[in-house]
């Protein structure tokens, strides 16, 4: 018999019946502790077929345990339940905002293109500083040759050397190399912020659209209690003979098309909460509860200056600033070929008999150094850098074209977020006085049904209109927030606040 058991501080442990027949000992440790502590155990047995006896004192302790530990199992699972019915985590946009960019993957890997760009940038800077190289050989010669004593090439022969090279000039190729590396990593960087307000603005048309859902959903579960009232109504009216069956069968077909819709009211919520938890890289199925933040906030801007914000801030109009930078670079680099390349070189040399170069007499220079000035200059390859640096003039007319469209094309974003933005609006300050008239209209048909002055379809058309009405409004309310979300990142200024 498998027992689940505790123990309580102070307190005996607790046995079932089945422990005294299969363990004499554990009685019989329980008669001994008793006759140590100077009292007395009967030996009245409280079974009719068992050997071993027990006392009224072990028959209350034990029931008495048994509460005990029946109660701590109460506490427990009543602790589990309460914990695991603790509400989710209400999510604001700022907080989701937060957790969108921390757990992005596009964010990392932006982060680590800067990192990149960086090191590629100090790389360069060292091109700058002398280079210093080794070397170690082994010459074996066939003959010895030897003049007055004095070897001149001995058969064996160990050499080391040490080089140390400093670029003087290089037709500004080091310089326009660094000056590349750093507009580089500018590029990165502006990457990386256009990364956060993507993410930004994604996270944002996430959290409206899911905001919308609820809304929308809501309006669907009215209309289902709606018109499945109505159908009671309109059921009541045709059993006692008051309206005829097709207002019935009106109302049922109505009641069935409402149902369907939010049954797909209730799909669209779902893949909101999913999307949701994609931008923010949760569990696609975690529980999502955000802040009810579906208002309506005007904003003071007009179109000129949305536009002049935007040519200042947007991060793809600053990047194609710096690849026309660099387009330039690119120029002077291939021209770099129609000047001399000057190096300073130093240069150590020892030489000896043996491996350790500790043997060298009889050399007559075993050990020696020099400095170096050298020039070289190519200054014929049948016109390929005079093709080189045409290529390169038409590359850097082609980033400059490239830059242009990038401001046609930002201009174009801002125009359509802006023009949307109001568009909204519009439909906002529209749609939100005819939500009480709608309602007005469908209490009041209702009531008309009620009294038989009013046809069934009265009552559906205005259940109908009123839900269609309300779901403009959201429709429109969740469209506002959305456009304000990416008329910010159109203008390059994205922010976690609504």
């Amino acid at each position: 018999m498998v027992l689940l058991s505790g123990r309580f501080e102070n307190s005996p442990a607790i046995y079932c019946r089945d422990d005294l027949n299969t363990n004499p000992g554990i009685l019989q440790g329980r008669q001994k502790s008793a006759q140590t502590s100077g009292k007395s155990i009967q030996t009245k047995s409280m079974y009719s077929n068992n050997n071993y006896p027990a006392t009224r004192p072990l028959h209350h302790s034990t029931k008495t345990l048994w509460l005990c530990f029946l109660f701590s199992l109460a506490v427990i699972f009543a602790s589990s339940w309460l914990w695991a019915k603790e509400p989710d985590r209400v999510l604001g946009l700022k907080k989701s905002i937060q957790e969108a960019l921390k757990a992005s993957t596009a964010l990392r890997s932006s982060i680590y293109g800067v990192e990149a760009a960086t090191e590629r940038e100090k790389g360069q800077l060292a091109e700058f500083l002398p280079k210093l190289s080794t070397g170690y050989s082994y010459t074996r010669r066939d003959t010895e040759t030897k003049m007055a004593g004095v070897t001149f090439s001995p058969q064996d022969r160990y050499q080391h050397t040490a080089t140390l090279t400093q670029p003087i000039f290089r037709g500004f190729d080091l310089v326009n190399r660094y000056r590349i590396a750093g507009l580089e990593l500018d590029i990165s960087r502006f990457e990386l912020e256009q990364t956060r307000q993507n993410i930004m603005a994604k996270t944002k048309q996430a959290y409206f659209t899911v905001l919308r859902a609820i809304r929308i959903l809501r309006v669907a579960e009215d209309a289902v209690r709606g018109l499945a009232a109505h159908e009671k109504v309109a059921r009541d009216f045709y059993e006692v003979g008051m309206t005829p069956k097709n207002d019935l069968l009106e109302a049922e077909v109505a009641l069935a098309n409402v149902r369907q819709e939010l049954v797909a009211a209730e799909n669209t919520l779902q893949q909101a909460y999913a999307e949701f938890n994609t931008i923010l890289r949760r569990p696609i199925d975690t529980p999502v509860v955000l802040e009810d933040i579906l208002t309506y906030k005007s904003i003071a801007r007009d179109y000129d200056s949305c536009w002049e914000t935007a040519r200042k801030n947007r991060a793809d109009l600053k990047m194609a600033d710096l690849q026309v930078a660099i387009a330039g670079k690119d120029v002077q680099l291939a021209r770099r070929s129609y000047m001399p390349e000057i190096n300073l070189r130093g240069n150590y040399a020892k030489e000896g008999y043996d491996a350790e170069l500790r043997d060298s007499e009889g050399m007559l220079d075993p050990e020696y150094w020099n400095v170096v000035v050298s020039a070289t200059w190519t200054f014929w390859e049948w016109g390929s850098t005079w093709h080189g640096v045409k290529e390169k003039l038409s590359l850097a007319a082609q980033a400059g074209e490239k830059r242009k469209e990038a401001e046609d094309n930002i201009r174009l974003e801002v125009k359509k977020a802006y023009l949307k933005l109001i568009e909204s609006e519009k439909n906002i300050h529209t749609v939100e006085k005819a939500i009480e008239q709608g309602k007005e209209n469908l209490r009041m048909n209702e009531e008309r049904y009620k009294e038989q002055v009013a046809t069934s379809t009265d009552v559906l058309d205005a259940q109908i209109l009123l839900s269609r009405t309300e779901v403009n409004y959201y429709n429109a309310l969740s469209a506002f927030n959305i456009s304000k979300a990416w008329l910010w990142w159109a203008m390059g200024v994205g922010t976690a606040e609504q």
